[in-house]
């Protein structure tokens, strides 16, 4: 009786995990990855279309920089006990004169003429320091030195990147998504033109489409060099697998910006997209299907373009 239980229980396990093997395998990942510039380690503002946080980069070429402060630095002061200057001089001296007084017998007051006359001497020290730093304060208010701070009036971007003033709708599918930052992030924030959201959506599709029929020559137009390499990536393992993910019908459903900005010679633009699209996964020789994955996608997508060209995709995050 034992042994039967024993030989059933080891078939149970060996089933288990012939099944786990085979949805490891044929489920395809959910991945973040690509740069987004300086802003490559930052979540993208929420918006309307993708309010939950995104996904931090699975995969980045971009390596993360030590951040910056951004305060002035202080007016360098002569360090040490007393500090420098006459000030620093003369009390150095006082004390000195007292332990010289010790040194040869004449107790700590006796080379200073008493305890009176070191009282006197303090208070005169003191006086003479407080009317230095009124002093001080005076001219920096005068001359207008204040100090340097970091960070900046809080603003609302609207879709065009204004003060919260919505955009022009662009076929019902952009809206006018606003995000509030604390604090300004790196780089100068610019403004698109409907030309540009149409760019994105077209982007979209051809994007999908090209990878679902493992066309890198038509990804290699419309992606970053890093893109295409995670790309390759991703259709070298499914070759390797023995299956395809064909992807068809693409449609674009709503979409909102969530940032734009621009870096030296280049733009930067986050969008927010959520589209329908027939996402299957099939067998490489026979083309039986595998697995129905879901119809409906909302993910960040940044693209990116150099001074007068055109758009490129370089980075997709997932909505979490």
């Amino acid at each position: 009786m034992l042994r039967n239980y024993r030989r059933f229980f080891a078939l149970a396990a060996m089933f288990a995990a012939l099944s786990l093997t085979v949805v490891t395998a044929d489920a395809r990942p959910s991945s973040s990855f690509g740069s987004r510039g300086s802003r490559t380690y930052s979540a993208p503002p929420p918006t309307a279309t993708a309010p939950n946080a995104a996904r931090p980069m699975d995969r980045t070429m971009t390596q993360p920089t030590t951040p910056t402060t951004g305060q002035a630095s202080p007016i360098g002061r002569p360090g040490g006990l007393f500090g420098g200057g006459l000030l620093g001089g003369l009390a150095a001296g006082f004390i000195g004169a007292g332990l010289f007084g010790m040194l040869f017998g004449h107790g700590f007051m006796g080379g200073m003429g008493g305890f009176a006359s070191i009282l006197g001497l303090l208070l005169q020290i003191a006086l003479v320091v407080i009317v230095a730093r009124l002093a001080w304060a005076w001219w920096q208010r005068r001359n207008g030195n204040q100090p340097a701070t970091a960070g900046g009036p809080s603003l609302r971007q609207g879709l065009n990147g204004g003060h919260g003033q919505p955009s022009p709708m662009l076929g019902g599918l952009f809206g006018g998504g606003t995000a509030a930052n604390a604090s300004p992030p790196a780089g100068e924030p610019i403004q698109l033109q409907p030309e540009d959201f149409n760019a994105f959506e077209k982007l979209l599709g051809e994007v999908q489409t090209a990878y679902g029929r493992e066309d890198l020559s038509a990804l290699r137009s419309r992606v970053t060099p890093e893109m295409l390499s995670y790309y390759s990536d991703e259709l070298a393992h499914n070759a390797s697998n023995g299956d395809v993910n064909p992807i068809t019908d693409v449609k674009l459903l709503q979409g909102d910006l969530s940032e734009a900005w621009r870096e030296g010679s280049d733009d930067y633009a986050t969008v927010a997209m959520r589209y329908s699209l027939n996402d299957r996964i099939v067998a490489r020789d026979s083309g039986k299907l595998i697995e129905q994955l879901p119809g409906e996608v909302t993910e960040l997508w940044t693209f990116r373009r150099a001074s007068g060209g055109q758009w490129l995709l370089s980075a997709v995050q997932q909505n979490n």
